[in-house]
């Protein structure tokens, strides 16, 4: 009988915890809402659309759709250069920068210097850097192929070169490792010194204990950078823009009207693409595929980055 006259106080305190709850989660699932779910489905929904984005929106079906899987000429390339600088830029960012961190935690004076000379060129803003380094990198003016000839080395011609301009992206984004390398120091500092001692007391060496003791402890911050590092060169859009541009020797000014991939799309981007499509040729429902293709390539991709990580951390386990 208590049980049953203590029922309807203990659904008020169950309704109030909720609302409590909901009430803390409401910012995120504002946020969620109005940045992530409704242009997610307006994406969905316009992708199905003729949109010229002054006339009303006209349904199509899957015109769009076969429009840019099969029809449009610079998907392919577009799709193949973005899948490039992921694997080639994100492993190498990876490799670099956790070599740059294990070289600065070994350093016994200076530890500061190199730590702020390797972290400032991140701070550099993306068309700042992107601009002096087309500059440096020009190959009739520019010091490094200079400095290149007068050693005998026959210096490529970088960003106007279609064989050289993803590898010259590549470069850049090396020069700005600062945020993993000081991701990876933190962590390669986090190791315990224990752990080391007795690996050192067991006969190992340099190899064996990175191997054994370093590598299985920065496993997942290697992850996290690798993850973070796919999702944001999937969306790779500016540094290959402006790098094309000042390449290609075309001013930019006010109603000029930018055709990206520059030297023959060699660096055209999905993200450049999207945006040619849908703000320059004013073909939403075509961009709105593009970018559903891009999100789902994405999420697969994380999806099994995510998985490969869980495996990893289980078998460590």
């Amino acid at each position: 009988m208590a049980t049953l006259t203590n029922a309807p106080a203990l659904r008020r305190k169950a309704r109030r915890e909720r609302l409590r709850t909901l009430g803390f989660l409401s910012p995120w699932l504002v946020g969620f809402t109005v940045f992530f779910g409704y242009p997610l489905i307006a994406t969905v929904y316009f992708s199905f659309m003729h949109y010229n984005q002054i006339e009303a929106p006209t349904f199509v079906g899957l015109r769009n759709w076969r429009y840019v899987l099969e029809q449009m000429p610079l998907f392919g390339p577009a799709l193949w250069n973005t899948l490039w600088l992921v694997v080639v830029m994100v492993a190498l960012r990876v490799i670099f920068g956790l070599g740059i961190g294990l070289l600065v935690t070994r350093i016994k004076s200076g530890v500061g210097f190199f730590r702020t000379a390797f972290y400032l060129p991140y701070l550099a803003p993306p068309v700042a850097a992107t601009v002096a380094f087309v500059f440096l990198l020009n190959p009739g003016t520019g010091p490094v192929n200079d400095i290149l000839g007068s050693i005998g080395i026959h210096a490529p011609n970088w960003f106007n070169d279609p064989a050289w301009a993803k590898p010259s992206l590549v470069l850049l984004s090396l020069w700005g490792i600062g945020d993993l390398m000081v991701i990876f120091m933190a962590a390669l500092l986090d190791v315990p010194r224990e752990q080391y001692e007795a690996a050192e007391l067991d006969g190992a060496g340099a190899f064996h204990k990175f191997r054994y003791v370093t590598w299985p402890s920065i496993t997942p911050i290697v992850m996290f950078a690798v993850v973070t590092g796919v999702v944001q060169t999937m969306q790779y859009y500016t540094q290959a823009l402006v790098a094309g541009k000042l390449a290609s020797g075309v001013s930019i000014g006010p109603g000029s009207v930018i055709q990206p991939g520059y030297p023959d799309h060699s660096t055209l981007t999905v993200p450049q693409l999207v945006y040619s499509l849908g703000f320059q040729n004013f073909n939403t429902g075509a961009a709105c595929v593009l970018s559903l293709v891009l999100f789902a390539i994405a999420m697969a991709v994380t999806t099994l980055l995510m998985r490969k990580r869980a495996g990893l951390l289980s078998a460590e386990d």
